[in-house]
Order: structure tokens, then sequence, then C-alpha cells
């Protein structure tokens, strides 16, 4: 059975490019984007690693920690994080977990059905859809999981509009609507009456019995 939404994220010791990481310390008291790669200095990941380093001040913005984790060594990513930096214009800042054990691939299922993993010679291809993304809660709770083949670049700016949509409705009775964005009404959760809900949260727009929107709280 794989990881499911509220499962405590698994914890784990790992070396990383920014020292020893142990998972549920380094989450602290925020939230995380975990996301994985099959293998350093490939095409597509590259990209992808550029595109995180290029969103920095948006995940402190959102007091929220990024970690990579690929199969690879700790020297390997080193030498892999200069590339990135080239590519996007911008400082990978983020650790980035040595998983040449597949520790932490294999206890956040990120491998593919059919993996096969020889102990040598290993490539992408066998690895293959380890391209996964984790949005991990400060309770280190799993909140969101996606899983991209490897033909696939991730989208980040979904990424970014997911995990302001899960900060938006964690803890509250809120919900958000396809294509929502930060700023935009939210959907009242059907738990809470048309009284309660306009006593708490203003007018509300009621589009359907079970469908009522309001305004974002802050």
């Amino acid at each position: 059975m794989g990881l499911r939404i509220n499962d405590i994220a698994p914890d784990f010791t790992a070396p990383s490019t920014e020292g020893e990481i142990k998972f549920h310390d380094y989450i602290g008291d925020g939230y995380v984007v975990l996301f994985s790669h099959p293998r350093d200095f490939t095409p597509v990941c590259t990209t992808e690693f550029g595109a995180v380093a290029q969103l920095a001040d948006e995940w402190a913005k959102r007091n929220t920690k990024v970690i990579g984790v690929s199969v690879d060594t700790v020297e390997e990513h080193v030498k892999w994080k200069n590339d990135i930096e080239s590519f996007s214009g911008a400082k990978a800042g983020f650790p980035i977990i040595d998983d040449t054990s597949l520790t932490v691939s294999k206890a956040y299922d990120m491998l593919p059905a059919d993996f096969y993993l020889p102990e040598a010679n290993r490539t992408p291809a066998n690895t293959a859809t380890v391209r996964t993304v984790y949005i991990i809660g400060p309770d280190k709770k799993v909140r969101l999981t996606m899983t991209y083949p490897m033909s696939v670049g991730r989208n980040f700016a979904e990424i970014l509009r997911a995990l302001d949509a899960v900060r938006a409705t964690d803890g509250v009775p809120f919900a958000t609507p396809a294509n929502w964005v930060p700023g935009q009404d939210v959907i009242v959760a059907l738990s809470v009456s048309d009284d309660d809900a306009k006593a708490k949260y203003g007018d509300l727009d009621i589009k359907l019995p079970y469908l009522r929107f309001a305004k974002q709280q802050n």
C-alpha cells in the first residue's frame, strides 16, 4: 500500500548536499515540498531543479522548505548543481538527498510497478517513475502527492498553486474550486450551515444549495 493523504510522512536520516538530514527535524514547523528524480545529469530533471531554484523567494514567503531526492551520490549532486545553476541562472540552495540505497524512494513508494534495480550500471530507466512530489504539513502528515512519468516535466507553477491551496484550506472548513488561485473565493464546507457561514465569513455567493462561495480568509 502506498502513502495516502493524512499518513505520517516516513521519517528518515540520509546524507545530502547540506549534510545529514533527519527529515522530521528538517520539516520543523513549516511545510515541505519533497520532490524526486531518477538520476543526476538528466535533461528533464535539470530543468526542474532549475525551476525550483528560481522560485526560492516564493518558497520562503510560504514558510516552505524544498528538498530534492535523487539516486546518485552527494558528490555527483554537488557537481550537478553547477549545471543546474548555469542553466537556470539561480542558486540551487536547497538540499539534495543521496538516495543511492533507494531507502527514501522505497519508503515513499516512488518506484514504478515493474522496476528492476541492478546493483551496478543503474540507468534512469531502472528508476523511471522516481518523479514524485509530496507536500507535507507541519504535523508531518502528507497533504498532497503527484507522480509523473519521465517524459513529462513538472509544472512548478501548479505545484506552488497547489501548495497555496493546501495552506489556505488546512484546518479550516473550506475547499478550493477548479483553477483556484490565491485571492479568489473559496468553497464553504457542507458541514457549515448557511447561517453559521454568514456569521463567521460574511456574505455568501450561493450558486447551488451545496456550492457556496465565501471570500478567502487571511
